[in-house]
């Protein structure tokens, strides 16, 4: 099991071309890329509260490429919360998870207490492989959430971390840093309505 810490490490799994890049970005930036670029390996850091303190929610955006066997199992290892990512447009997405599913159970041991999402992504996009029926079967034969997300509409995205976060049973972390609102929240609720003259 990792070590106690700061940093909450979140590991994102999926085929090459399923938008894990697209929801890690639109969840930390807010953007959204139209074009496709292929991730050996990215990491992104968020401020969160973990047990009323502030620590670090660490984002592992891994490759979609099966190349690089020693990284994914020091991802997994290192791991505290897994995003098996699809695209509902391919059915040898959703069909590649298992093996990433199965080395999860194998290097974690007891997968009961690690939480573990199963995510269609590209909910927007009419050529549908897969149905939505289909990702809540497979996530209770893996006893894991599901969700259905669009990186492209932002739909579901900023909801999907925080039900993986609140999938934690071992530390209390939420994306709300000691139930204060982000700054930038702040700053929008303060504007309403009032008018700004450009």
């Amino acid at each position: 099991m990792p070590e106690q810490s700061n940093d909450y490490r979140v590991v994102v799994f999926g085929a090459a071309g399923v938008g894990k890049s697209s929801l890690v970005l639109r969840f930390v930036r807010g953007t959204f890329r139209e074009t496709y670029i292929p991730t050996v390996e990215d990491t992104y850091r968020q401020v969160i509260s973990c047990d009323k303190n502030i620590c670090t929610l660490q984002i592992t955006d891994t490759t979609g490429s099966h190349q690089f066997p020693a990284m994914q199992r020091l991802s997994i290892s290192k791991g505290h919360a897994f995003m098996l990512v699809y695209s509902v447009t391919s059915r040898q997405s959703i069909e590649e998870l298992q093996a990433i599913y199965d080395q999860i159970c194998q290097i974690k041991g007891d997968i009961q207490k690690v939480p573990i999402m199963l995510v269609g992504n590209k909910s927007d996009d009419t050529q549908r492989e897969v149905d939505a029926n289909e990702g809540e079967v497979l996530a209770t034969k893996w006893k894991c959430s599901f969700m259905e997300t669009s990186a492209k509409m932002n739909y579901n995205v900023q909801e999907l971390f925080q039900e993986l976060l609140n999938l934690e049973k071992r530390r209390s972390v939420s994306l709300q840093v000691d139930g204060k609102k982000s700054k930038q929240q702040r700053k929008k609720d303060k504007l309403k309505g009032k008018c700004s003259v450009m």
